[in-house]
């Protein structure tokens, strides 16, 4: 993408800032956020920031070529928190957002929907499989790419829904500010570097397509290049279970921390995920680049410059 005001919601977050930054080099990028799980801390000086909600009346959209809509409360337990605002914010704020887009005149939009409605699988899963939603969460990611389908046939836009599979980068990368909501790949290398024991539920037999963030922001950028429409699946089509991820911690960082296995606090748990992205590949030949075991070393690499 090059030479295009481009806008990004929750782009002071984790996966918003790694877009914003890697497109501030040759485009127009203004980032929005509420600063709820975001820092402007994230962002290159080149990003244009603003404190604003996806809830807001008056978003910087005039001349807005693409949107990249990531801004949500991601994950289950922030929704259950709060299910009316859940709801709002992930879908209210996405008609939102989308509609202000549009009646500016822009026709592409990306954005995030959610892996975990195709529940626990071994298996790699397709768009195309049937899903449900079990946790309000889930509702709302379901919501937007029904919305999404009504916007592109009201309005000929083209909107690329992409499901997302575990994104990880590390507490040295933008994940630090999110706490206990970043990725367990962040929040279990930190621990065992500090020589404190990560839990795991149940177990640790659990397992995730854990997806580097940099072939994340490749792909919402092919998405937004080829103007995709639908429904896109971004992960590496392999997983690896929580025991093997400490055990990959540990030999980078050349330590021998047990973790502790504690009972699974959730009523509903995805156990495990594998994506099929072959229709991303087809689309855009996007494909994974960095691999899990490159990507553990990378997250661990802080720890060991220290």
């Amino acid at each position: 993408m090059d030479g295009k005001r481009v806008l990004v919601t929750g782009g002071a977050g984790f996966i918003g800032s790694n877009l914003a930054n890697s497109l501030a080099g040759d485009n127009d990028v203004i980032a929005i956020d509420d600063l709820y799980l975001g820092t402007p801390e994230n962002l290159d000086d080149a990003v244009e920031f603003h404190d604003a909600s996806v809830l807001d009346d008056d978003l910087p959209t005039e001349g807005v070529d693409v949107v990249f809509h990531l801004a949500a409360l991601s994950s289950y337990k922030m929704h259950e928190e709060n299910p009316t605002k859940g709801a709002r914010v992930n879908i209210e704020g996405f008609v939102n957002t989308v509609e202000q887009a549009r009646t500016d005149g822009c026709e592409t939009v990306v954005y995030a929907t959610t892996s975990s409605i195709y529940g626990s699988r071994t298996e790699p899963s397709p768009e195309d499989m049937p899903v449900e939603s079990r946790t309000g969460y889930e509702a709302s990611k379901l919501a937007r790419e029904r919305y999404a389908e009504y916007f592109h046939h009201h309005y000929d836009m083209q909107l690329a829904g992409m499901r997302f599979f575990s994104v990880y980068q590390g507490f040295g990368g933008a994940e630090e500010h999110k706490g206990e909501f970043a990725n367990t790949v962040a929040q279990f290398a930190d621990k065992i570097a500090a020589g404190e024991s990560p839990e795991l539920f149940g177990d640790g037999s659990q397992t995730r397509d854990f997806t580097h963030v940099d072939d994340i922001v490749r792909g919402l950028e092919l998405a937004a290049d080829e103007r995709l429409q639908g429904i896109y699946n971004l992960g590496t089509g392999e997983s690896y279970s929580f025991n093997e991820m400490v055990d990959m911690i540990n030999e980078v960082l050349g330590t021998d921390v047990e973790p502790t296995y504690v009972e699974n606090p959730f009523e509903v748990y995805v156990h495990d995920t594998k994506a099929d992205y072959s229709k991303m590949h087809e689309a855009t030949g996007w494909e994974p680049e960095v691999s899990f075991e490159e990507g553990v070393e990378r997250v661990c690499e802080p720890y060991l410059d220290n």
